[in-house]
């Protein structure tokens, strides 16, 4: 399962310049684990590093100029950090599996003469086979739509035989969008695959809440409002586990013994919660909004074909405190306890969740004195690796103020 080893954003918002994990140039970084946590107090740019991600996911579906206006943004001009004319601008470096040589994606989007949006640049990097040091070559490189790519899985620049001239006709448009398309490209095509996987949960209960026609679909959507069709969906298509499944996932949340489906006349879904103390069933409907939001992410989390990055902001809302400490072992060991196992990427401002993890698991974002975010890997601080390796937990040492930055 391909992993981000590092991710940098500039000039989105409050996030001026910042990375996380390790970068081509930035070799000495530690690279992301496979559970991430951003955490931090209101107002510091969480819910903008969620969308960073959000953001890059709109750009494939639907291109920039739309992604800018897209969930409340409001056009580049909102979006681009105080001060800054632009670009903005991504880097991704990751690894399509763990013995792989990493990739780097690396994304510019800039105002064109008439102030819209727009591509400026875009390019794909990797080192050959072998070469463990210096610049990697670029196998994509498009400037405002017009460049190079470079077919097949071993050819790079400065290789004129296999070098194709690209020109886009929509500059508002990723290259990988439509290079990724093509039989020709095959590491183009295995980016875009994995950028149009991500996961980014909006999960909303009363969406859950909904009464979808029955039809068995194979994953949950961003909102969760089909829940009881993925139910109908593993249980058609994984009968040997799905029982099982379920049973996991009810033991997990308390008071509930049993999870079903029910089929009405007219061709809904119901889904049924069996209590342990009522003889009836509760429907979604009837249970409370941190029962089905915990059950939304069990099911996530179960899926025996997961997206290879799930990215969940603030799971603890809705939820009893003494479930976070359970809910974050579950994400770690999801995230780490198969082959195929996803990333997990989560925002959190609750010492309960926070208690659960480890320091380099955890980024502590928070606001300069100019009003841009910085991060830094919780594990950095010495002394609060002293302090974990001494028995005392995350969450009580960020609620102690422990995690805060300290002058130098």
């Amino acid at each position: 399962m391909a992993l981000i080893e590092g991710f940098r954003v500039q000039n989105y918002r409050a996030l001026k310049d910042i990375t996380i994990g390790k970068l081509w140039n930035q070799q000495n970084t530690p690279a992301l684990t496979p559970l991430v946590a951003v955490i931090g107090k209101n107002g510091v740019g969480k819910s903008t590093l969620f969308d960073s991600f959000g953001f890059l996911s709109d750009c494939l579906a639907v291109g920039v100029e739309e992604a800018c206006d897209l969930k409340q943004r409001g056009g580049f001009d909102r979006l681009v950090s105080s001060g800054e004319s632009g670009p903005i601008h991504f880097d991704i470096y990751y690894r399509e599996s763990p013995g792989d040589r990493p990739i780097t994606y690396e994304l510019s989007i800039g105002r064109d003469r008439s102030g819209r949006p727009f591509v400026s640049e875009e390019r794909l990097r990797q080192r050959r086979k072998g070469q463990k040091w210096g610049r990697p070559l670029s196998f994509l490189l498009l400037k405002s739509g017009e460049g190079q790519a470079w077919a097949g899985e071993e050819s790079f620049e400065g290789e004129e035989s296999s070098q194709v001239p690209v020109e886009l006709t929509d500059r508002r448009k990723l290259g990988v969008a439509t290079l990724g398309t093509l039989k020709a490209h095959p590491r183009i095509a295995k980016f875009r695959k994995f950028l149009e996987s991500w996961y980014l949960s909006y999960f909303t209960p009363d969406a859950a809440r909904s009464l979808p026609m029955a039809g068995p679909q194979k994953h949950l959507n961003m909102h969760g409002d089909n829940l009881g069709n993925v139910v109908q969906f593993m249980e058609r298509e994984h009968k040997g586990r799905f029982q099982s499944i379920l049973n996991q996932i009810a033991s997990k949340i308390p008071g509930v013994k049993k999870i079903d489906t029910k089929k009405t006349d007219d061709g809904r879904l119901l889904l049924r919660f069996n209590d342990r103390g009522f003889q009836d069933p509760f429907f979604a409907q009837q249970m409370s909004d941190g029962t089905l939001k915990m059950f939304a992410y069990m099911l996530l989390l179960e899926d025996p074909d997961p997206a290879p990055f799930i990215c969940i902001e603030e799971p603890e809302n809705g939820l009893y405190h003494k479930l976070l400490e359970t809910l974050a072992a579950e994400f770690r060991a999801h995230a780490t306890g198969r082959r195929n196992a996803p990333q997990i990427f989560v925002t959190t401002h609750q010492p309960y969740f926070v208690d659960a993890l480890r320091p380099e698991e955890t980024w502590v974002l928070e606001k300069g004195s100019d009003g841009f975010s910085t991060i830094r890997q919780a594990s950095a601080d010495s002394t609060v690796q002293s302090m974990v390796k001494e028995g005392l937990q995350l969450g009580s040492l960020w609620y102690s103020d422990y995690l805060d930055a300290r002058p130098a």
